[in-house]
């Protein structure tokens, strides 16, 4: 399953990159909602979560708006990017009410399996509104009761919401967006350089581990949970750079502004990321039992296949092939000591073989 980008016809001016303190702090309310998917951040979320606990409470009643699907109001909606999170939460604020439920009834539904009905139907005691708080309660209760306000009354939901990302901008946020915004606008500008020298799709076929250039022309494949072909022009593209967002890849292109992507700053990505191919490869290698008894001689000091061979009683080439499949894998490293070839388990690579199947997963 992917989502490709179709990025013909965006020219220099289409193409924007930097960081965004509200895409931020949506990220990292995200791994506070959802520690166990972010077991890298486990120190900086307890430390953010004793920050304030009275907002405990507030930050539940929110928490769809920042689970899995995220929703597109944390995103930036124009171009030149807003400088500030106060800049950011002040544009919000300036919403009307139909563009405030455009934004958000999405993101509080939490899916696109269903469709949410036009905003002019989403109103008080309309058949719309009520099924579509049905199909919110469904997914969850918190949905549901996020679902029932946003229906109710749209403009309070919205001041509320400002009220908890406030709030948690002094708690935690703030003073962990001073330590974060440099490296990112950094990155930031060597991308801009990048964008401006080669073409978008050799660039996120770099910037994105497990992006792709297919078939011809300017289109980008993005390993995600989800299926889409998007034409991003005429709209811009953005790109948001994040500390707190691996292992996720977010894109949202349903909005008329711009097609928004963020994603992990390599700085912020431990180890780098996998391919659902490469996760499969890995997995699949170790399936077999007389790989597995191979990967056991080799966890100690390095071997060659000869000796491999005399130690399983096998053939030197069926231990070649199982050595070949290994190392395809990642799992084994073949190094070479004058005319001998020594084989030794990927140790590293294994340890993170469990957190490696959640990152991917996950993203």
């Amino acid at each position: 399953m992917s989502i490709v980008l179709d990025l013909g016809g965006l020219g220099p001016a289409d193409l924007v990159a930097g960081p965004s303190a509200l895409s931020e702090l949506m990220a990292s309310l995200h791994v506070l909602a959802e520690p166990e998917h972010h077991p890298e951040a486990a120190g900086w979320a307890a430390r953010a979560a004793a920050a304030d606990p009275g907002l405990r409470e507030e930050l539940l009643l929110f928490a769809p708006l920042w689970a899995r699907f995220r929703c597109r109001l944390f995103f930036p909606l124009a171009v030149p990017l807003a400088a500030s999170l106060d800049e950011e939460l002040t544009a919000i604020a300036a919403l009307p009410a139909e563009d405030f439920l455009e934004l958000v009834a999405p993101g509080v539904l939490g899916t696109n399996a269903m469709p949410v009905p036009p905003v002019r139907e989403l109103r008080p005691g309309t058949t719309s509104a009520e099924d579509y708080t049905r199909h919110c309660l469904r997914r969850s209760y918190a949905r549901g009761e996020l679902a029932r306000h946003l229906m109710a009354a749209p403009l309070e939901l919205r001041d509320r919401l400002l009220a908890v990302l406030r709030a948690a901008d002094t708690a935690f946020f703030a003073e962990d967006w001073r330590t974060l915004r440099p490296a990112l606008e950094d990155h930031a500008r060597e991308v801009r350089r990048r964008l401006a020298a080669r073409s978008p799709a050799d660039v996120l076929g770099e910037l994105l581990p497990t992006a792709a250039r297919v078939g011809p022309g300017e289109r980008v494949r993005l390993d995600k949970l989800q299926i889409a072909e998007v034409k991003v022009a005429p709209r811009p593209l953005v790109l948001v750079p994040s500390a707190r967002v691996w292992p996720h890849l977010t894109v949202k292109h349903e909005h008329p502004s711009c097609v928004a992507v963020q994603y992990p700053a390599p700085a912020a990505t431990p180890g780098g990321q996998l391919t659902v191919r490469d996760l499969h490869d890995r997995l699949m290698a170790l399936t077999s039992p007389a790989r597995m008894e191979l990967c056991r001689h080799l966890l100690g000091e390095p071997i060659t296949t000869s000796e491999l061979a005399a130690r399983l009683g096998s053939s030197e080439p069926q231990v070649s092939r199982a050595l070949r499949t290994l190392r395809e894998a990642g799992l084994v490293r073949s190094t070479r000591d004058g005319k001998l070839v020594r084989h030794r388990l990927a140790t590293d690579v294994i340890r993170r073989l469990g957190h490696d199947v959640l990152a991917t997963v996950a993203r």
